[in-house]
């Protein structure tokens, strides 16, 4: 396997997380040895398949009889754990290959990660274990270790941790340092794991084939994953969609957003569009939880394993602390999670309990009424709860002393652990020591406790959007509509000049300006003479997507004198710029009239497919960057939300006086680009910037249409 030849199936991965005999190659007698580590592991965990050890120093271990080499190992093993250097593997891999062993972990570095040297031998090393029929993971890898199961395969000292029936957390990371530290971090929860996978440099079994396995795991109730490489896209994105039709949340935390400065592309749609921006909107089209940071990833997941199937709608906040009722006003805002107003039953009901100088309000301060009537606060998380415009609650108290903390454990713990709608508690105070009575309570209640207001109000935002992506894949247009046929032969460099993409917009039902191009000056004052004046003229050639680089654009012509003159001076500023340029002719346009410039784009990444962009457009588009990027299956009515989170949307609605644009006809363009990059694949780039708003329509100035040569 290559980087730029990846697999396309999938391995299945049961034979190697619940394996029936392994091996170990380099066991050793030392117990800090990479051998003597994953032998501990077993025993700790008690393992009762058919161990096999291979040491070339020791002819037992612990009482175990060794075997010198691989070729004194029985045939057929499910798993041969390598636990020796680089330079030993690839003979060991012969040997298990003729042994006819199913697969093989690797730990050993050295590989595709040091260079062009290092991923030719992993490149040799795949190449063996695809011929021989054997999985491989890793190598660069720490193994994995299946709590289900009780199966630890990995150098790390680990101990039981049995989910005892309780759903769990599937961990997949391909770095062994990320899914050590996404393990103790569960665990340190009290949170389920059914297993803990570490998939190194993915020369063999990959994140894709552990996705697939979590997926079809009963036990497995949320998938926690870090990622910093996805080498199969489409497999990925198929296998998040069945995740999402499964009902398990898929966390992601796949860093990348800034990535070094790639070639210019032919369009601002290829340039704003990168891969890491085109991979989040598919993901997120596919419900996929991408979160920023790991406290975001541990946060998240904490509470999507006890509530995977969250409502849309905002979170009400709830404390004894104006103070921290203000502070948690600002930071929503701050981070776009919205702080619904309550319902009117709602407030009438809490004005029912809470004191005359309370504000029965959202976020809500209930004031001191806890310290008397605890149960009384566990009453008024109900009320919220019941609310239909909250999807979820944050209770914030402070830690308090041992009688206060034992209040809260009988009183409020009851109330969050049984709604069924996300319910978390932050105990305030940092590091200010909880009681053990009180520890166990909150693990045993289920209830996900913070620390910080700050991370549960981040997690609970992430788990919003994912209720919001779920709903909006139910409204995903449908199927792609009928391929508009493309406006001619595709050039050489693939790009169609103007006039070509224009007509091709008209098809596709795409108003532009009326015009035509002209191959003379004659046909240019005909032209004008039929659309009226003023008019725009516009160098045509499939070599000359940007025109007004070199002066191939002369607006406001207004009569047929001023056409003569532009006339001679486009060609000529074109000939000067660039001498060996034919045109094809010149576009003449009517003027359009003044109105909110847009851009609307679309890519089609080789690897993840096509995105749609869509945002503020001409020079805005190049000094703000104010664009959204979204999947081109995307329904109207979610396009026009995509439009109100952009940053300038206050445009559209109309400001200072100007009337509001027609946001409807925007999003129908949106909408009408996404079907024809889903319907044609030899197109690769959709460029119309601007795309110009008025009150009643929409009007694309300028076009350009790419296509695979």
């Amino acid at each position: 396997m290559t980087d730029s030849a990846p697999r396309t199936d999938l391995q299945p991965v049961g034979r190697v997380l619940q394996p029936r005999s392994i091996a170990i190659v380099g066991a050793s007698a030392d117990p800090r040895s990479f051998g003597g580590f994953v032998l501990a592991n077993l025993e700790r965990f008690g393992w009762q398949g058919q161990l096999h050890l291979v040491s070339r120093s020791s002819s037992e271990i612990n009482g175990r009889p060794c075997v010198k080499t691989v070729d004194e190992l029985p045939e057929g093993i499910d798993l041969a754990v390598l636990a020796i250097p680089e330079a030993g593997v690839m003979d060991a891999m012969r040997a298990l290959a003729a042994r006819r062993t199913h697969a093989a972990v690797l730990f050993a570095s050295g590989y595709a990660e040091t260079g062009d040297e290092g991923r030719t031998r992993q490149e040799q090393l795949a190449a063996l274990a695809r011929e021989a029929g054997m999985l491989l993971v890793g190598p660069n890898c720490m193994g994995f270790t299946n709590f289900e199961a009780g199966v630890p395969l990995t150098f790390e000292p680990v101990s039981p941790y049995p989910c005892n029936g309780r759903p769990g957390i599937g961990v997949v990371a391909q770095s062994g340092a990320m899914a050590a530290c996404l393990r103790d971090a569960f665990i340190g929860r009290g949170l389920p794991l059914t297993a803990v996978f570490s998939t190194g440099n993915e020369a063999g079994v990959g994140v894709e084939d552990l996705l697939a396995h979590y997926i079809a795991d009963a036990q497995t109730r949320v998938i926690a994953a870090y990622v910093e490489q996805v080498r199969r896209p489409r497999q990925f994105l198929a296998l998040a969609r069945q995740a999402r039709e499964a009902g398990k949340p898929l966390v992601l935390l796949m860093p990348g957003k800034s990535e070094r400065a790639r070639e210019a592309a032919a369009s601002h749609t290829g340039a704003l569009a990168g891969d890491h921006a085109t991979a989040t909107a598919l993901l997120a089209r596919e419900a996929v939880v991408q979160v920023d940071s790991l406290d975001e990833l541990f946060d998240t997941t904490a509470i999507l394993l006890r509530h995977p199937a969250p409502q849309v709608g905002g979170v009400a906040f709830m404390t004894g602390s104006g103070a921290m009722k203000n502070i948690a006003l600002d930071f929503a805002d701050d981070i776009g999670l919205p702080m619904p107003a309550l319902a009117p039953a709602t407030v009438e009901a809490l004005q029912a309990k809470l004191p005359s100088y309370a504000v029965a309000e959202n976020p809500l301060d209930y004031t001191t009424i806890g310290v008397r009537q605890p149960g009384l606060v566990g009453e008024i998380a109900d009320t919220l709860l019941a609310d239909p415009n909250i999807a979820s609650l944050v209770l914030a108290i402070p830690v308090g002393p041992a009688v206060a903390q034992r209040d809260k454990a009988e009183h409020l713990l009851p109330a969050l652990a049984r709604s069924n709608k996300p319910a978390v508690l932050v105990l305030n105070g940092d590091n200010g020591p909880i009681e053990p009575f009180f520890v166990e309570a909150i693990q045993a209640s289920g209830v996900p406790m913070f620390r910080s207001g700050d991370r549960a109000l981040r997690a609970l935002r992430r788990v919003a959007i994912y209720g919001e992506n779920v709903a909006r894949a139910g409204r995903a247009a449908a199927a792609a509509a009928s391929m508009v046929k493309l406006p001619g032969p595709v050039p050489a460099n693939g790009i169609f000049a103007e006039y070509q993409g224009k007509v091709w917009l008209a098809e596709a039902g795409i108003e532009a300006p009326r015009g035509a191009l002209a191959r003379s000056l004659d046909e240019a004052l005909r032209t004008a003479g039929e659309i009226g004046w003023p008019v725009v003229l516009k160098a045509q050639a499939s070599a000359l997507p940007h025109k007004s680089d070199v002066g191939g654009v002369i607006v406001g012509v207004a009569d047929e004198a001023a056409l003569r003159t532009a006339w001679r001076q486009l060609h000529e500023s074109v000939k000067r710029h660039r001498p060996e340029l034919e045109l094809d002719g010149v576009l003449v346009e009517a003027m359009g009239a003044r109105g909110l410039e847009l851009v609307v784009g679309a890519r089609r990444d080789a690897e993840w497919g096509p995105v749609v962009l869509v945002g503020l457009g001409g020079v805005w588009i190049e000094a703000l960057k104010d664009v959204r990027l979204i999947p081109a299956d995307l329904a109207e009515d979610d396009i026009v939300e995509e439009l109100s989170r952009l940053k300038a949307a206050s445009l559209l609605r109309g400001v200072r006086g100007a009337s509001a644009v027609d946001v409807r006809a925007v999003a129908r363009v949106v909408a009408r680009v996404g079907a024809q990059m889903r319907a044609n694949p030899q197109i690769t780039e959709i460029d119309i910037n601007p795309l110009v708003a008025y009150p009643e329509r929409a009007l694309a100035l300028d076009a350009l249409l790419v296509c695979k040569p």
